[in-house]
Parts: structure tokens; sequence; C-alpha cells
């Protein structure tokens, strides 16, 4: 009589572990193109602050110098 084991065997945790494998690879690349995404947005962010800031900081020049005195 052969007693089966309830232990599963090689193949099928490898098999487990291929499948784990596959949808982390998947999450991790749904990840990359989010951070990349995001990347982009604060780029264009970040222009935008400091073309205010310059311009604000020329105006700034521009009255000190040419005011009312």
């Amino acid at each position: 009589m052969i007693k089966e084991s309830k232990h599963p065997t090689l193949e099928e945790r490898m098999a487990k572990v291929e499948g784990i494998l596959e949808q982390m690879s998947t999450r991790l690349n749904h990840l990359e193109s989010e951070v990349r995404g995001l990347r982009a947005e604060l780029h264009t962010d970040v222009r935008w602050i400091i073309g205010f800031v310059v311009g604000t900081w020329i105006t700034l020049m521009l009255t000190l110098l040419f005011g009312p005195r």
C-alpha cells in the first residue's frame, strides 16, 4: 500500500512560485509606469514653479529699480 503525502510535490511548488513571480513582475511593471508618469508631472510642475519665482523676482527688482521714489 502506497501512502500518499498531503505535501505538494516539487513541481507543484515550483509552479506556484513561478505564478507568484509572474504576478510580481506584472505589478512591478505597472508600478514602474506609474512612477514614470508621476516624474513627468513633477517635472512639469517644477518648471511652472521656477517660472513663477523668476517672474516674481524680476518684477520685484524692476519695481525696486524704477518704482516711485
